[in-house]
């Protein structure tokens, strides 16, 4: 049985970001030879997100999220992202990113992956959401960069 990862946002946009050439082909490497070894979502959000990015980098991202399964967005993950929000773990202008982590909780994700380091990949915010997410009774993805998920450089 494959383990499961959820694509943030931030991930898509690495695979073509020539501002930080590391990240990038790091992100590559993975996506192409590695990430067939997980079953990999994305969601609406994410869809959403790219859809504001301008081309040509968003048709390539949307190309990108097309063959990976879709998360459904729930009033449950809502209601999920709210808590966040309201215990302070998330700032209400960074909605998005407590969805993310919300859906990937929600659903059972084994790993968020992401490479937002300000507000999902710190681990203070992480203890935070798992602290979160063990009293109120749902799962704690681990939450990593796609380089945490390498074999070998």
């Amino acid at each position: 049985m494959k383990l499961s990862l959820y694509l943030e946002t931030s991930v898509v946009g690495a695979y073509l970001d020539n501002g930080d050439p590391f990240r990038r082909d790091l992100t590559i490497r993975w996506w192409e030879h590695e990430l067939s070894e997980y079953d990999a979502y994305s969601s609406l959000l994410v869809d959403s997100e790219i859809s504001r990015v301008s081309e040509p980098h968003r048709t390539g991202y949307l190309k990108l999220v097309k063959p990976l399964k879709q998360l459904e967005l729930s009033e449950e993950v809502a209601i999920l992202a709210e808590g966040y929000i309201s215990r302070g773990i998330f700032h209400r202008k960074y909605l998005s990113d407590a969805v993310h982590v919300a859906l990937a909780s929600f659903h059972k994700i084994d790993y968020l992956v992401t490479w937002n380091f300000g507000h999902i990949a710190n681990v203070r915010k992480q203890a935070r959401i798992r602290l979160f997410n063990t009293a109120a009774g749902f799962f704690s993805p681990a939450i990593v960069t796609p380089e945490f998920l390498v074999h070998s450089l």
